[in-house]
């Protein structure tokens, strides 16, 4: 049973499968720490933002926004490493005022259990955490 936080967090953003995920025009922002990363792989074309920085690199007027991010057309789909963080985070930022933003359906496990390929992470890009380029 889900918490009556995550189901109403839930009810207010997109949640795609691994396939649905796979297949759209997004920007998957992967939320996963560096040890969990370099553990379990990444996303080809994700980029890595650290749950703890993750409002500060969206919100426009914060002073460390990631250009990536708050310029992205195409919708944000966050990932950690089973969907629940995830779910909590893209309602977070809808909140915060970003226009389009989901999450995937039992996060990377979801992705890997698919067949959907994967990546070894790559190294941490030098400076603030989240202020990244897809890998």
């Amino acid at each position: 049973m889900i918490s009556r936080t995550l189901a109403d967090a839930r009810a207010r953003i997109t949640r795609y499968s691994a396939a649905d995920a796979a297949a759209a025009d997004a920007l998957i922002v992967d939320l996963r720490s560096h040890d969990e990363r370099y553990r379990n792989g990444v996303i080809p074309g994700s980029i890595h933002v650290p749950r703890s920085v993750l409002e500060w690199r969206c919100d426009t007027t914060s002073g460390y926004a990631n250009p990536v991010l708050i310029d992205s057309e195409r919708p944000l789909i966050l990932v950690c490493a089973e969907g629940y963080s995830s779910s909590l985070a893209a309602a977070g930022l809808i909140e915060l005022g970003v226009r389009d933003v989901g999450d995937l359906d039992g996060g990377y496990e979801a992705w890997v259990a698919a067949g959907l390929p994967t990546m070894e992470a790559p190294p941490p890009e030098p400076g603030l955490p989240g202020m990244g380029h897809p890998c």
